[in-house]
């Protein structure tokens, strides 16, 4: 009897991960093809962006409140001081990384997009050396070189090499290695009490509107007050049917960041790390088969290059989370367990802290 339960409670757990795994794959590489298609005939990428960011911080907002309700506990309020000083940062680091992202699409493909935002773990990887968060390792010098290796191999003579669009998603990870860094060192911030993930979007996506905001109006504020589509509108349902992309975008934004913690806190985050590099396999071939993105031999060797890199990374990210290698990093404080009540389950504390953990690793 007790074998039996067993071989249920793991197939049960396996059903669980894989549902999870789908959801997370839903969602990250729905929002991918979701960009690209919107662009084409939506010129205005960081109005959406801006637009995306409102509707995420609703959400988050509205689930602060529900938790709040059930729990009867206050939520977290930061201080102005702390708010600007500590936040802000981050905030606008994170603001650029998705605004100049979603700008790229306008000039390359989800292929070159994929791949070459996939290099934002090498420059997480140097930040983390800068601000002394990871010790120079051998290992760690070649996960970069072989990243950096992948990347020019997938970039060498691409027919659909857009040069405008590889600077704007390769700034975007750049900075990306330095949202990652500042996120891991807000995260680590004992005292500021943003390890719930719903509290912190709830506190970035102010200071990522206001931030994003100077180069909407320098880029495209002129031609989005003039445009058809949105202020100069004259077909009310040409203006819904913009209006309902545009809130699709931001639902399926704050939907990403939402499986992401439930993969996390109900697996692992060496479950997230694997089903990632997976998901960017998928979306290179969805890619190439639903929108012709041209991918020579040369290309996909290179992306295989640049996936053992992240894949050598995410192996040394398990032996350090075992204490196997590499420093160790602060603990977070336990997290509140009225988190529990927006997930409607009963999951043992130990796994919300390994999320709050790995939220600040990566």
């Amino acid at each position: 009897m007790g074998r039996w339960a067993l071989d249920v409670a793991f197939v049960w757990k396996a059903v669980l991960t894989l549902g999870l795994v789908l959801l997370y794959y839903c969602f990250s590489i729905g929002i991918t093809f979701y960009n690209k298609w919107l662009t084409k005939s939506f010129h205005f990428p960081l109005f959406m962006t801006m637009l995306h960011l409102a509707v995420i911080f609703l959400f988050s907002a509205l689930s602060r409140a529900l938790v709040q309700c059930s729990s009867h506990r206050a939520r977290v309020v930061l201080s102005w001081t702390d708010y600007l000083r500590r936040v802000a940062p981050t905030a606008l680091a994170t603001a650029l990384d998705v605004g100049l992202s979603n700008w790229s699409f306008l000039y390359i493909t989800v292929s070159l997009y994929t791949m070459t935002k996939s290099s934002a773990v090498l420059f997480i990887l140097i930040f983390s050396l800068i601000f002394k968060l990871e010790e120079l390792r051998a290992a760690l010098v070649l996960v970069v070189l072989l990243i950096a290796g992948g990347l020019f191999m997938f970039t060498y003579k691409s027919t659909q090499f857009n040069v405008e669009g590889f600077a704007l998603v390769l700034g975007a990870s750049f900075i990306g290695g330095i949202r990652w860094t500042l996120t891991q060192i807000l995260l680590q911030k004992a005292e500021l009490g943003l390890q719930n993930p719903i509290d912190t979007m709830f506190h970035l996506q102010p200071l990522m509107f206001l931030g994003l905001f100077p180069l909407f109006a320098i880029f495209e504020g002129l031609h989005l007050s003039t445009s058809e589509k949105i202020f100069r509108f004259q077909d009310t349902g040409l203006l819904l049917w913009v209006l309902g992309s545009l809130l699709l975008g931001g639902i399926l934004a704050f939907g990403l960041g939402f499986s992401e913690f439930l993969l996390v806190s109900r697996t692992s985050s060496l479950t997230l790390s694997i089903a990632g590099i997976f998901k960017e396999v998928c979306t290179l071939l969805l890619a190439a088969h639903l929108l012709g993105d041209q991918i020579s031999l040369l290309n996909w060797l290179g992306f295989a290059l640049c996936l053992s890199g992240i894949s050598l990374h995410v192996a040394l990210k398990a032996l350090h989370s075992r204490g196997d290698d590499g420093p160790k990093l602060p603990k977070g404080p336990d997290p509140s367990a009225d988190l529990e009540l927006l997930l409607w389950s009963s999951q043992q504390e130990e796994d919300d802290e390994e999320y709050f953990v790995t939220q600040g690793q990566q």
